[in-house]
């Protein structure tokens, strides 16, 4: 196998670092890896291109929103027609009322929808719903798991060790940037995931004194993590007898494990809920869903670009797409193929290695085999340096996975002849890797 060349990705990023922060648009652009990261010029299908000409299979795909692979027909020409029309009215549109509805249909939770540009903005909406309907402002939330890049929201997303997350009974309030202030924890509350008995002793201690528990059903920011059996169950029982509103981040899961969401996928409808990433195949556009009652409690949906036409159109027509006959399934059968492959390279290397899929969405991390229950267990087992390792021996070879302990996407374009690429590529990196003693 040939490795890939990327002297002009590097010049690129020479050049841009003088007036651009960082040399990127994004932190989550980003190598943690290598020095600077690979320049792409274009995308087609499940394949990126890079300004050396190399040809990668994407696992990435933007970090979630690309379902439909890069450039998909249906959606560049209903974004098309609508450039035709125009890109921002500042009212509403016909297509507004056919995907507000349409959300409906779909969703368990959505009785109305609010709409945003980001996973950001629709997670800070909900809270603002949640507590302007209870009259409450104190928060849950789970440690490991990303809401957002807000003051607020990016609380004890990470961690370096155990240790630093402090006592399992009374986890710290770890802050991740410069420039956020301390009091933006002051009303969260941080507990481990998958921990009902924390939860409701949580709940009980505090009575009438939260708003919201907020959580990622399918924990994908760290891991990902999958609910233990009855976990969802009982925290939807905890919170109605509480009065605390659930809230289900659905900003990664959202349309990936299904059509309705996590929330479909494990059969646990919350109050609100929020999506964004893959719901418009591409372009920004977040929703706010949920209960009748919670929604219109007084909270206006602002924001200048909010339900624009292009972001309109362009989930339409996403939407459409993933409505189809035996889209979810075939994702879970590329899925079970990379399962089965990543299961054969792992006894083949003698390294323990973990797959798992759920819809459109898998997982690969190096250390353990099988399922971690929270965050601190999965800082206990992930080997971090190894699937580091391999993630830059895979994009040297053509195949990208992102960096971001081990959360990985399908896109509808993916084929089985992807899978097979990527698993001869896999074993060629986990040789490389045996042979080095890494």
């Amino acid at each position: 196998m040939k490795r890939y060349v990327t002297e002009k990705s590097k010049a690129l990023f020479q050049r841009t670092t003088p007036y651009l922060v960082d040399g990127v648009g994004s932190s989550f652009h980003r190598s943690r890896y290598r020095e600077y990261p690979v320049a792409m010029t274009h995308g087609k299908g499940s394949k990126l291109y890079d300004v050396d000409g190399n040809e990668y299979i994407d696992y990435v795909l933007g970090f979630g929103p690309m379902i439909l692979g890069y450039c998909p027909p249906a959606v560049d020409r209903a974004v098309a027609e609508q450039l035709r029309k125009g890109t921002h009215f500042s009212a509403p549109t016909q297509d507004l009322q056919r995907l507000a509805q349409r959300l409906t249909e779909l969703i368990p939770a959505a009785e109305q929808v609010m709409f945003q540009n980001s996973g950001t903005e629709v997670v800070m909406c909900a809270l603002r719903l949640a507590r302007a309907y209870t009259g409450k402002y104190k928060v849950v939330k789970f440690e490991g798991q990303y809401h957002g890049w807000s003051d607020e929201e990016k609380v004890s997303i990470d961690a370096a060790s155990v240790e630093e997350l402090g006592p399992r009974e009374r986890p710290n309030k770890i802050l991740h940037t410069k420039g956020q202030r301390l009091s933006s924890a002051d009303d969260l509350i941080v507990l481990p995931w998958n921990d009902l008995e924390a939860l409701e002793r949580t709940l009980t201690e505090q009575e009438g004194e939260i708003a919201a528990v907020l959580m990622e059903p399918c924990m994908c920011d760290s891991g990902p993590i999958l609910p233990l059996p009855g976990y969802l169950e009982g925290v939807r029982k905890s919170t109605r007898r509480h009065g605390v509103v659930l809230i289900f981040d659905e900003v990664i899961t959202g349309f990936r494990l299904s059509l309705g969401g996590a929330q479909a996928y494990y059969g646990v409808t919350p109050d609100l809920a929020t999506f964004a990433k893959a719901i418009a195949g591409g372009y920004p556009f977040g929703a706010v869903v949920g209960k009748r009652e919670i929604m219109s409690c007084g909270v206006p949906a602002s924001g200048t670009f909010n339900g624009n036409p292009v972001g309109v159109a362009a989930a339409l027509a996403t939407l459409e797409e993933l409505s189809q006959p035996g889209v979810y399934q075939r994702f879970d059968r590329l899925g079970q193929l990379l399962e089965e492959g990543f299961r054969a390279l792992g006894e083949k290397y003698h390294r323990k290695l973990y797959l798992r899929h759920m819809g459109s969405i898998f997982v690969l991390y190096f250390g353990y085999t099988e399922d971690v229950a929270d965050f601190r267990d999965w800082l206990g087992h992930a080997d971090v340096a190894a699937y580091e390792r391999f993630v830059a021996g895979c994009e040297d070879y053509g195949v990208r996975f992102t960096d971001l302990r081990g959360r990985e996407y399908l896109s509808t374009a993916h084929t089985e002849e992807d899978i097979r690429r990527t698993l001869a590529v896999a074993d060629q990196v986990l040789g490389e890797m045996a042979q080095e003693g890494v």
